[in-house]
């Protein structure tokens, strides 16, 4: 077990960024930034016990300010989408701002993945966390009360990496955080993910209009190409003649998992690597974004990610639940406490 910190870069209307390595004895270590909160790397032995590299990132601070798919960002306050960039709380509408197209998007365009948060690390019974805080003011891009924001992560004896979200607010607000890693378990420089199988815990899906809003719909997996309770090849149904994959060229979709609590929701297999992601959480939904257009520029190691290179499982509470009594929803009383926990966990054969 061990944490190291380096310099990344320097902002000048925010000042210094660290990179902190989180390792254990296992071969297993991530780096991430206290810019955006980004998960930069993420090392796993494989099969054979040689280090592989499964999140998809960029090289440098100056490339990540224009982080177009948010590559492996802390995301909030609200992830996804809100309809319209508006909601009522209480009876009061709050106006949020519009960065995509008619909605808001990841919390707005001053966001957790644009935040330098402060940190403080810590070791213990053979795990590395580093923890990153932030306020986040009242009305900043639109939503009430200030919130006070912990995130830590830590990576494990068990080749977890866990992600451990708590905040509270002053007043009553939306809080629904994520984390937009781009995963390959077949490596971040390998072949995309048509062969990886994914086996997801999930009964029912949520249908998304063209702009890829939630319908409101809660719609049965079952005889779709969205039924991934049997593991298997992303790619197998990811061009089939069905409208909710054309219109995005893939999955981007609102996946309402089983059971409540902390449960395994997800599992990610490449038969390359031998490598096996269990994703464990205890959030409602998952949404599962297969990456649907290419990084447009050179990403880390001068790679040009192409489409559906990775996917990305990001817990949620639903999106644009405000619009719908029967979704899950992310508002969070004055002084209620959002204490949540998503793991990714590693395992090769």
């Amino acid at each position: 077990m061990s944490i190291t910190k380096k310099l990344f870069g320097t902002l000048p209307d925010k000042g210094d960024v660290y990179a902190f390595t989180l390792s254990n004895a296992s071969g297993m270590s991530a780096e991430i930034l206290t810019y955006g909160g980004i998960i930069r790397q993420l090392i796993v032995p494989d099969k054979n016990g040689q280090p592989v590299d499964v999140v998809l990132g960029r090289d440098s601070l100056e490339e990540y300010l224009d982080n177009t798919g948010y590559f492996g960002a802390a995301i909030g306050r609200h992830s996804n989408r809100i309809a319209n960039a508006a909601f009522t709380l209480n009876g009061k509408t709050y106006t949020l701002v519009k960065n995509d197209g008619n909605n808001n998007l990841h919390g707005g365009p001053e966001g957790f993945h644009q935040k330098v948060f402060a940190y403080e690390t810590s070791e213990n019974n053979g795990d590395a966390s580093l923890t990153l805080f932030t306020i986040s003011p009242d009305m900043e891009d639109g939503y009430p009360g200030e919130l006070q924001v912990a995130i830590t992560y830590t990576v494990t004896a068990e080749n977890g990496l866990k992600l451990h979200y708590r905040a509270v607010s002053d007043q009553d607000t939306l809080i629904n955080f994520t984390n937009h890693s781009y995963f390959n378990v077949s490596g971040h420089d390998s072949s995309d993910i048509s062969d990886l199988k994914l086996w997801l815990n999930a009964d029912f899906y949520t249908p998304n209009s063209s702009d890829c809003m939630p319908t409101g719909e809660v719609r049965s997996v079952a005889g779709t190409p969205f039924d991934f309770r049997t593991p298997k090849p992303v790619g197998q149904d990811i061009h089939a003649d069905c409208e909710q994959l054309k219109m995005f060229t893939g999955y981007d979709h609102n996946f309402a998992l089983n059971g409540w609590g902390y449960r395994k929701a997800a599992s990610l297999t490449s038969s390359k690597t031998g490598i096996t992601m269990d994703m464990y959480t205890d959030l409602p939904a998952v949404q599962l974004y297969t990456m649907n257009s290419p990084a447009g520029r050179p990403c880390k190691g001068g790679i040009s990610y192409p489409i559906h290179q990775a996917l990305c499982l990001e817990t949620q509470f639903f999106p644009n639940a405000m619009s719908f009594r029967h979704f899950p929803g992310p508002i969070y009383k004055a002084g209620e406490i959002y204490d949540t926990v998503t793991e990714y966990r590693f395992h090769a054969e």
